[in-house]
C-alpha cells in the first residue's frame, strides 16, 4: 500500500476515533452496550489529554509520510482539513487540560442522563 494512503487512512482513523470519544455517549442514550466501547475510549482520549501525551497512531503517521518522501502533515485534503482539528497550532498542556475537562463532563452529563432513562425504564417494568 502506498504510505501516503497508509497516513491518511492512519488520521482518518484517528479523527473517527477522536469524533467516537467526544460523542459516543450520544450513541449510548440509544444503544447502551455500546457504553463497553466508548468507556475505554472515553478514558484513553481523556488520560492522554490529561497527562499531555501523544497518541501512539501521531508517530506512525508521520513515520508513514516520512516514507512517503513528504514531510509530516503537508498537503492533501486530510493534511489541510481534518488535521488542523487534531493538532490546533499553539497547542498547550493547559489548553489539553481544559479540552479534558470538557471532554469528561460533557460525557459525564449524557452518561448520568442514560443512566436516569435506564432508571426510569427499569421502574416502570
Amino acid at each position: 500500500m502506498n504510505p501516503a494512503i497508509a497516513a491518511d487512512l492512519v488520521v482518518s482513523f484517528h479523527a473517527a476515533f477522536i469524533l467516537f470519544a467526544v460523542f459516543g455517549a450520544l450513541l449510548v442514550l440509544r444503544w447502551p452496550r455500546v457504553a463497553w466501547l466508548h468507556l475505554p475510549a472515553l478514558a484513553w482520549a481523556g488520560g492522554i489529554m490529561i497527562i499531555g501525551g501523544i497518541c501512539p497512531l501521531t508517530p506512525i503517521e508521520n513515520r508513514l509520510r516520512d516514507a512517503a518522501g513528504g514531510t509530516a502533515y503537508a498537503g492533501g485534503f486530510i493534511d489541510h482539513y481534518i488535521v488542523p482539528l487534531i493538532y490546533p497550532p499553539g497547542l498547550t498542556h493547559a489548553m489539553q487540560l481544559g479540552g479534558a475537562a470538557v471532554l469528561l463532563g460533557l460525557n459525564g452529563a449524557v452518561y448520568g442522563r442514560a443512566w436516569q432513562l435506564r432508571r426510569r425504564r427499569a421502574f416502570r417494568a
